[in-house]
């Protein structure tokens, strides 16, 4: 990447889980790093389902638990736009990614990828705990994810 700010988008179901959870941890390693200005950092939904909502309260406890905090975070949708707004899309398991792709129409420049896949699981998917209850199972990914993103200076 060039000097230029990145700007990265977390994409997962329902940007009420996991995405936000990747944006919080992201920005929060950035920070530590002094990295702030290099770096713009946002999550958002392939699905309508949870828009406006705020972070799930597991999540949020999580984050909280760790130093972070992801107030005033609601949901939202991604839109087509976004593909030309941001550098990179990194969605959270396959579906995601399918979804992306319908939303973007295409991917010319390559910028959608799975998370795990910066930290050397190129096919590897990041569980919903909304599904799975697993919570820590999905921080540990979503941190590896993320540290990986940012010591390959993505």
């Amino acid at each position: 990447m060039n000097n230029d700010i990145v700007k990265i988008l977390f994409v997962c179901h329902g940007n009420i889980c996991r995405s936000p959870m990747a944006e919080f941890v992201m920005k929060d390693l950035v920070k530590k790093a002094g990295l702030e200005k290099k770096y713009y950092i946002e999550s958002a939904a392939v699905s309508s389902e949870e828009l406006g909502n705020p972070v799930y309260p597991p999540v949020k406890r999580l984050l909280e638990a760790n130093g972070i905090s992801c107030e005033g975070k609601t949901a939202r949708k991604m839109t087509s736009a976004d593909y030309q707004n941001f550098d990179m899309l990194i969605g959270m398991d396959s579906d995601n990614i399918r979804r992306m792709l319908a939303i973007c129409g295409s991917d010319p420049d390559n910028k959608i990828s799975l998370l795990k896949s910066f930290s050397g699981s190129p096919n590897g998917q990041v569980a919903d705990p909304w599904y799975t209850g697993d919570f820590t199972q999905t921080w540990l990914d979503v941190v590896e994810g993320c540290s990986a993103i940012l010591e390959n200076n993505y």
